[in-house]
């Protein structure tokens, strides 16, 4: 099997490029190695698949989502089997500053995206949907079953954009798509943008941290290793029409077109101080603390009902909190000499 990755040097692609490598596929991944957070790093994780034994199947592409010409010429010369889409412009909080990257990334790019799968006949497109889809839903677990028409952020409001742009191509062209609703993914290669990632840089350098919502935040914590199981099967399971599915009573998790959504998280939240505790417990240092108030845009909690998705592949994260922020930590002493 020929795979595309898009975002092969962020975080959660380069995770993936390297569990499909190992498996045998061949990956061919597309990155435009943006200045968001640091290219250094993006780097580092393209070498660390290209020096791996199943190196010589990894091709990579430096591209542009919003370039339709040579996405299409890429789509044309790749002949791909199955599509795992993954780049886009992250961060709930940049959404507000730069709301343009997220136009131009999260939806020309991803229009460019589904005119390709369209023209060469992909067999499934896997996509990153996201847990702030739910913005000011406040019925937990959130499910997949519920409605989710009131975004927070410019952010949450393009990830909505995608699943309903993904949803007219699955039922005008029969294109079968996934979308995978990520909730806080961390882990080793984590990105600097990320809580535990700008917890543990401040800590060690004896630099406080900040805590919004003045630390009554509570976050389905996912590690990565689980994230990319989930995905991988979910790329396997290619989508069919649900044959039960109504108008009279149109149910959002699914479709009478070969089109569906999954929740991709922990199902167990966990209370952000706690999380900062276990940290700081195995860092052995304290952390200096600025409480400040809920940032525009973001929510108090987030908790996934993983059901459908443990229903369609048997998605049983098996990682915990504990056990996930012990290997960050050590992942980020080694790779920076700390």
């Amino acid at each position: 099997m020929k795979v595309l990755v898009t975002g092969a040097a962020g975080f959660i692609g380069f995770h993936v490029c390297r569990y499909l490598l190992a498996r045998g596929n061949e990956v061919v991944g597309l990155d435009n190695l943006n200045n968001y957070y640091d290219v250094n790093l993006k780097k580092a994780r393209l070498n660390k698949l290209q020096a791996s034994k199943s190196g010589s199947s990894f091709h990579f592409c430096k591209l542009d989502l919003e370039n339709t010409s040579a996405l299409d010429e890429l789509f044309l010369e790749g002949q791909f089997d199955r599509v795992v889409h993954l780049a886009a412009q992250a961060g709930v909080r940049y959404s507000l500053e730069n709301p343009h990257a997220y136009i131009s990334s999260n939806i020309v790019g991803f229009m460019n995206i589904l005119e390709g799968c369209r023209h060469q006949n992909i067999k499934h497109l896997v996509y990153a949907s996201s847990s702030s889809v739910y913005g000011a839903n406040e019925k937990l677990p959130f499910s997949e079953h519920d409605n989710v028409d009131h975004p927070l952020s410019l952010y949450a409001a393009t990830k909505k954009a995608n699943e309903l742009m993904a949803h007219t191509y699955s039922s005008l062209y029969g294109l079968p798509t996934t979308g995978l609703r990520f909730f806080t993914v961390y882990g080793p290669w984590g990105r600097p943008d990320m809580a535990l990632f700008m917890f543990t840089k401040n800590i060690l350098e004896g630099k406080p941290i900040d805590v919004f919502n003045h630390g009554k935040h509570r976050r389905d914590f996912t590690y990565i290793d689980d994230i990319v199981e989930g995905i991988v099967r979910a790329l396997d399971d290619v989508p069919q029409p649900d044959s039960s599915w109504r108008g009279s009573d149109p149910d959002p998790a699914t479709s009478f077109a070969p089109w569906r959504v999954f929740n991709i998280g922990n199902g167990r939240p966990v209370e952000l101080m706690s999380y900062i505790s276990t940290l700081e417990s195995l860092l052995g240092r304290k952390a200096g603390i600025n409480y400040l108030p809920m940032q525009p845009g973001d929510v108090p909690e987030t908790a996934a009902d993983v059901q459908l998705l443990d229903d369609a592949v048997a998605y049983r994260p098996e990682v915990t909190v504990e056990e996930g922020i012990e290997k960050f930590v050590r992942w980020y002493r080694d790779y920076y000499s700390v």
